[in-house]
């Protein structure tokens, strides 16, 4: 007898990927879009870094917070939920059993067999078989407060640091469109390896990013412009 093939699949990633990504995508945005708008109104470089340093710190533990309470709410309300369907479970198992076996006949089992498979799981876990096919509650989806937390945090933080790193080592001259260019290029790596590791093509999410990097970046230039002459 062959054993079905072990299967690797990538939706394990998605509740640290998707702070992850986002962690990095708002750390390059958000710092260099800052840069970019002080050398613009000030011309400055040391004026520039400050309010780099200051955004990174505050951006990071910011993050952190968002994300901790985000997912804190998140796992909250899927253990109401959890809580509420083994009560249900403990007062009425027969009306459970039977919507068990209605979601397996919507999903296309004859009712015979939506009823025996619905037996069968619930005498194996009764709780974790409704989570599943009545909440879509799995352990690839549940919440995880401070994984999400640290890894917004830390991608943050590696993410403005690009920006910082330029706006320290570019000649003047080429300061701000160096810092521009840069960070379109973190972007568009960033989000093509987040296509990458979630299974998906890489081309578009890095379009995606990019685009909404560039506008943010020209918004503030612009903004710092406007301030810098009037000052």
């Amino acid at each position: 007898m062959h054993l079905p093939h072990p299967e690797f699949h990538l939706l394990g990633r998605t509740g640290w990927l998707r702070a992850a990504v986002l962690g990095a995508n708002d750390g390059i945005i958000s710092t260099a879009s800052l840069i970019l708008g002080v050398i613009s109104a000030s011309g400055v470089r040391h004026d520039a870094l400050v309010a780099g340093v200051a955004g990174l710190v505050a951006g990071a533990m910011a993050m952190a917070a968002g994300e901790y309470v985000s997912v804190s709410s998140q796992a909250d309300t899927e253990a109401a939920a959890l809580a509420k369907e083994r009560a249900e479970l403990a007062e009425s198992p027969a009306s459970e059993h039977a919507e068990l076996a209605a979601i397996y006949v919507a999903r296309g089992l004859d009712p015979a067999l939506a009823g025996a498979v619905a037996t069968q799981l619930m005498a194996h876990d009764a709780l974790g078989a409704h989570a599943r096919d009545e909440l879509g509650l799995t352990e690839f989806t549940a919440a995880n407060p401070i994984q999400a937390a640290m890894a917004s945090a830390a991608t943050f933080a590696v993410g403005a640091a690009a920006p910082l790193i330029l706006a320290a080592t570019l000649p003047k001259p080429v300061l701000s469109a160096g810092i521009g260019l840069g960070a379109l290029v973190f972007l568009a790596v960033l989000g093509a390896v987040g296509g990458r590791a979630g299974g998906a093509p890489m081309l578009k999410p890095a379009l995606r990013v990019a685009f909404w990097g560039a506008l943010a970046m020209a918004a503030t230039t612009l903004i710092g412009h406007l301030f810098g002459s009037t000052v």
